[in-house]
């Protein structure tokens, strides 16, 4: 394995915590022997764009330092190649490093972790979500948490999960079901009338929300959550479970799984890791051992 490791660092992540973290983490790994190259793009298609390089160039890991932004820009890199991904989470969210047990809110910790894994070489198979060319660790989100998402990400303030709390809150001045047509893996079409549609192949969005709360990240198969029509007090009533996976035992929840999933819908935008996919009608493939991560083997037959 060559021992230059790039660290590709989302400065903005964290409320500008980001950088700091990539110098702590980046101070672990020379002292265990490393040579590390940062990468920082001016936007998101020139990250993607120098990841790619670094990759090509024969790098023997990328790191991603930051939210789930910047490690879903890691993923178009790294997915399929063999090159390690490390995760230094720095974000707000953290949603696929909350998944994969990894140290939050500790560089050095997160650092160490990468470090162990790379002199072991050692490292964790992970499925991931594809869509077209695109691919995803945590969440296919549509319907009204995409609104959410949408709405989020326009909003300049304030920062954080509040943020998106704010968005929810007011999306529910919208509230309404969608006629879906859903089909899981090769069986029937089947219409449905959802408030939303999860494609879990992490359990969690949004900094923490379970979604999908049993979703898992190595058994080849998306978790769907399909919650019905609800009124805005039942949603607001239930919602606060979403943070415990307790709302998968409500009335109006459905959960199926399926290894993938076609989704259509007028009008519906998906997002994926937090980020855009466009509009449905959206086919997702759960691909199986897609990214190895730098952590020590998951025990039975998801490790190495």
């Amino acid at each position: 394995m060559s021992g230059e490791i790039t660290l590709l660092v989302n400065p903005a992540a964290g409320r500008g915590n980001a950088d700091g973290a990539a110098l702590r983490a980046a101070r672990v790994l020379r002292g265990a022997g490393f040579l590390v190259r940062g990468v920082v793009g001016e936007d998101a298609r020139d990250a993607v764009r120098r990841a790619r390089a670094a990759v090509a160039g024969g790098t023997g890991a990328l790191i991603a330092v930051g939210g789930d932004g910047i490690v879903s820009l890691a993923l178009q890199a790294v997915a399929g190649t063999g090159t390690p991904l490390g995760i230094v989470p720095a974000g707000t969210g953290n949603d696929t490093a909350r998944a994969c047990g990894l140290p939050l809110g500790d560089p050095d910790a997160a650092g160490e972790v990468a470090a162990a894994a790379l002199k072991a070489g050692t490292t964790r198979a992970l499925d991931l979500g594809r869509v077209g060319e695109s691919w995803f660790a945590s969440v296919l989100a549509s319907g009204f948490d995409s609104r959410v998402n949408d709405r989020g990400n326009r909003m300049r303030h304030p920062r954080g999960r509040l943020r998106y709390d704010l968005a929810m809150v007011a999306e529910l001045a919208g509230l309404r079901t969608v006629p879906y047509r859903m089909r899981l893996d090769d069986g029937p079409w089947r219409e449905i009338d959802a408030t939303l549609i999860a494609v879990g192949n992490g359990p969690s969005y949004g900094g923490g929300m379970r979604i999908c709360a049993g979703a898992r990240l190595d058994d080849g198969l998306f978790d769907i959550t399909v919650v019905g029509e609800v009124d805005r007090r039942t949603l607001l009533r239930v919602f606060p479970r979403v943070y415990r996976g307790t709302h998968l035992g409500h009335p109006a929840v459905s959960v199926f799984r399926a290894a993938r999933v076609t989704l259509e819908a007028p009008g519906v935008t998906g997002y994926a890791d937090g980020e855009p996919l466009g509009r449905l009608p959206l086919t997702a493939e759960c691909v199986r051992g897609a990214v190895r991560l730098l952590a020590a083997p998951a025990p039975g037959p998801a490790g190495d």
